[in-house]
């Protein structure tokens, strides 16, 4: 189990460096790169539970916490820090990943709360850059596009449908709207990166108690 561990850390710091590397490159556009890494560690990150114990995870969160705060104030790790607004995003992400664990124990609902994060608000920062210029309005000063957040709530629902197929769990057509357009909602509200947090826990909570 202990190997386990230290090669989960090691593939983490291995997609780090890679994008580091990558960012520096000046290749690709600062929050394509950005949002690579939340993608990819957010996806890895979902599926911790079906091979380390909550409590590894749970460690895992503070280690994230500790080693984001650091490469923040120390500039080690600049292309996830590269987003022009004031956002502590990669802070409230390590935070969720722990959080997350201690609201549930069950794998699929732990999978599903971490891939909104990952993948609905990922895929939809990627398309609001691409095609999201000419719909835009602003929440608390902050540019929004109706490309991308029609891509968040997309997303979303269909991870909700994929989490209703593999883990068994009968939701329902109108539960899944009414937990993604939630989801939406809050994605949108959330200021200064707190959506990395908030939108996880959300999920998590209504799948609990669902």
């Amino acid at each position: 189990m202990e190997l386990i561990l230290i090669l989960t850390m090691l593939a983490v710091f291995v997609i780090l460096v890679c994008n580091e590397l990558w960012w520096r490159s000046r290749v690709v556009h600062s929050e394509f790169s950005r949002k690579f890494v939340h993608i990819t560690v957010g996806s890895f990150v979902a599926a911790w539970p079906f091979f380390l114990s909550w409590h590894q995870i749970e460690g895992l969160s503070v280690a994230f916490l500790v080693v984001v705060t650091a490469s923040k104030y120390l500039r080690v790790f600049q292309a996830i820090h590269s987003v022009q607004r004031p956002t502590w995003g990669e802070l409230f992400f390590a935070v969720s990943v722990g959080l997350v664990a201690l609201v549930t124990h069950d794998k699929w609902i732990y999978a599903a709360a971490l891939l909104q994060m990952a993948l609905a608000d990922g895929l939809a920062a990627i398309i609001g850059v691409h095609y999201g210029n000419r719909l835009k309005y602003l929440i608390f000063g902050h540019a929004k596009s109706v490309a991308g957040t029609l891509s968040f709530f997309l997303v979303s629902a269909a991870i909700l449908v994929a989490f209703q197929h593999w883990s068994g769990t009968a939701l329902g057509l109108g539960y899944i709207v009414l937990v993604s357009l939630l989801a939406t909602v809050l994605e949108n509200l959330a200021i200064m990166g707190l959506d990395n947090l908030l939108v996880p826990m959300l999920v998590a909570l209504m799948l609990v108690n669902r």
